[in-house]
């Protein structure tokens, strides 16, 4: 028979003047996602003129996403750059080692 760990007490937050209470296993970490999340509402509300809540945190969403996938291609972009350099050096290093052997 399985036990259940205790659940991690509850964080309290507040988003865009809107308190939410969350749980999970690292609550400095909760604190710092919702003061990240409240950031990009107030900062879509000072860009647009937008008072309407819903569509503060739609907007902010769409805000957090288009950073989301526009890091998630640079750090693709990376890899692959990297992966072509390893395969270049990884030729040239076979050119020298098979030029050695049949100098030899």
């Amino acid at each position: 028979m399985a036990t259940q760990a205790s659940a991690a007490p509850p964080v309290r937050v507040e988003i865009y003047d809107q308190a939410y209470n969350l749980r999970g296993m690292d609550a400095e970490y909760i604190l710092k996602l919702a003061e990240f999340v409240d950031g990009k509402m107030r900062s879509v509300a000072e860009q647009t003129s937008t008072v309407d809540s819903l569509r503060l945190a739609v907007l902010a969403a769409l805000n957090i996403a288009d950073e989301y996938h526009l890091l998630k291609r640079s750090q693709n972009t990376g890899a692959t750059d990297y992966q072509k350099r390893a395969h270049l050096l990884a030729s040239a290093l076979d050119e020298v080692l098979e030029e050695n052997r049949k100098a030899g």
